[in-house]
């Protein structure tokens, strides 16, 4: 059994389907709408996006083929080490959505998913610096916003149809 965030217990879901942001991709007050946290969906604010980009500590991140490719395969790999049932997996220029299985609370796996995802983005960066730069030239700090969005899976149906979805409906490459 697991606990939302009030405490109460809720029956273990099938999977959870995870979607996070590279950082700085989606900020508050997007023209596209935006999540406040523990407030739901939110119009679009001119005002609000110009503030958010002022206060970004680096600049936004958009992952190349490669970057994703990095991602995806560190995600196989900690599913792995974790014995998690990774259900589906893709990896966007902007964004990652994973489906998986895990007897974690999802913020949990969401973390540990961006944790190791960063750590091989970085050795990967480190790995193919320039001939001319040093391998101790600083990369990226942030990767990733803060948080994302996490979807309890709890029947066969909505398991097939998040697969499906994170699988076959993210369009051609990244």
């Amino acid at each position: 059994m697991i606990t939302d965030r009030h405490g109460i217990l809720l029956p273990e879901p099938l999977a959870y389907f995870l979607t996070w942001p590279t950082y700085g991709a989606w900020l508050p007050g997007d023209d596209r709408g935006w999540i406040q946290y523990h407030r739901g969906v939110q119009l679009p604010d001119p005002v609000k996006r110009l503030e958010a980009r002022a206060r970004m500590a680096d600049r936004e991140c958009r992952l190349n083929r490669k970057q994703g490719k990095v991602v995806e395969t560190a995600i196989v790999a900690h599913c792995g080490v974790r014995n998690w049932k990774l259900h589906a997996g893709n990896c966007r220029s902007n964004h990652l959505h994973v489906v998986v299985t895990a007897p974690a609370h999802p913020d949990e796996v969401r973390n540990q998913l961006k944790a190791w995802s960063t750590r091989k983005l970085k050795e990967f960066e480190r790995s193919t610096a320039t001939s001319g730069s040093s391998k101790d030239a600083p990369v990226r700090a942030r990767w990733w916003a803060a948080r994302g969005s996490k979807r309890y899976i709890n029947d066969e149906d909505s398991l097939e149809a998040a697969i499906l979805y994170v699988r076959d409906a993210q369009g051609g490459p990244p």
